[in-house]
C-alpha cells in the first residue's frame, strides 16, 4: 500500500475518530441536561420577588417547626409532639407542592418528576398517613420526630440557600451545610418516614374498611388503602438510592467544582 493511501486511511481515522468524540460529548452534555431538568429562563424581577418571599416564608416557617420541636423536649408538656407541630407541618409540608408548578413551568431548573417524588412522599407522610389514621399509630410512631427533625434542619438549610442564591449573597458555610447535612439527614428523614408508613400499615390491617372501597359496589371498583401505602413503601427501594446518590454528585459539583471540571473534560 503506498504512502499516500496510507495517509488518507490516517486522516480518515482521525476525522472519525474526532466524530465519535463529539457525539459522546453531545451525549454526555444531554444526559446532565436531563438529569438537571429543564432550563429556566432568565427570571424577571417580579419572579424573584415571588421566589425569595416563597423561599424566605418556607425558612421562617420550618424554622418555627423546629423551635417546637426542641421546646416539645425541653420543657415537656402534656401536649403530644403532632399536637404542637401539626398545624405548621400540614401548611407548609403541602405549600411544597407549589416546587412542582415552579418545575413544571420552568420557574426554577429543576427536575419535574424527582420534584414530584420529594413533595409527593412527604405530603402523603402528613396527609396519607398522619391525617389520615387514629394517633396511637403513626402520629405516637417514633419516626415522626425522627422525620420532622430530619425534615425541619434539611428545610431551613435548603430554603435559606435558595433565599440566599435569588439574592446573590452566598457564604461558602451555607453551600457545605446544604451538600453534607443530608448525608446523614436524608437517611434519618427517609427511616423516619418509612416508620410513620408501617404504624399506618398496622392501622390497615387491623381496619381493612378504612379508606378502602372494597367489592362488590354499584361501581364495580376497588381501592386498597393498605395497597396503596405497601406500593410507595415499595417506591422508596428504588428511588432512594439514586436521589440519594445523586445528591453526592451534586456534592462533588458544588464543592470541588475543579475535579468535577477535569474529570468530564
Amino acid at each position: 500500500m503506498s504512502t499516500h493511501i496510507k495517509e488518507r486511511l490516517h486522516i480518515l481515522g482521525e476525522v472519525r475518530k474526532s466524530f465519535k468524540n463529539e457525539a459522546a460529548k453531545r451525549l454526555k452534555k444531554n444526559l446532565y441536561a436531563d438529569m438537571a431538568g429543564p432550563k429556566s429562563k432568565k427570571p424577571s424581577a417580579l419572579s424573584k420577588l415571588y421566589l425569595a418571599s416563597y423561599n424566605l416564608g418556607q425558612t421562617l416557617g420550618w424554622s418555627y417547626i423546629l423551635y417546637q420541636i426542641i421546646q416539645h423536649y425541653i420543657n415537656p408538656s402534656r401536649n403530644t409532639l403532632w399536637d404542637k407541630t401539626q398545624l405548621p407541618v400540614i401548611v407548609f409540608q403541602n405549600a411544597a407542592v407549589l416546587e412542582i408548578i415552579h418545575a413544571a413551568i420552568g420557574l426554577v431548573p429543576s427536575n419535574v418528576i424527582i420534584t414530584t417524588f420529594q413533595v409527593f412522599s412527604r405530603v402523603m407522610v402528613v396527609v396519607g398517613v398522619i391525617l389520615a389514621t387514629p394517633y396511637t399509630y403513626a402520629a405516637a410512631s417514633p419516626g415522626l420526630p425522627l422525620a420532622l427533625i430530619a425534615w425541619s434542619i434539611t428545610e431551613i438549610i435548603r430554603y435559606f440557600y435558595y433565599f440566599a442564591n435569588i439574592i446573590n449573597i452566598m457564604p461558602h458555610i451555607l453551600i457545605w451545610l446544604r451538600y453534607t447535612t443530608f448525608i446523614v439527614l436524608y437517611p434519618i428523614g427517609v427511616t423516619g418516614e418509612l416508620l410513620c408508613f408501617y404504624a399506618a400499615v398496622q392501622y390497615s390491617n387491623a381496619n381493612p374498611d378504612s379508606w378502602s372501597y372494597i367489592l362488590p359496589n354499584k361501581w364495580n371498583f376497588t381501592f386498597s388503602y393498605l395497597y396503596i401505602l405497601i406500593a410507595v413503601m415499595l417506591g422508596y427501594i428504588p428511588i432512594f438510592p439514586h436521589l440519594y446518590l445523586h445528591m453526592f454528585a451534586q456534592r462533588r459539583k458544588m464543592l470541588n467544582p475543579s475535579a468535577t471540571a477535569k474529570k468530564v473534560h
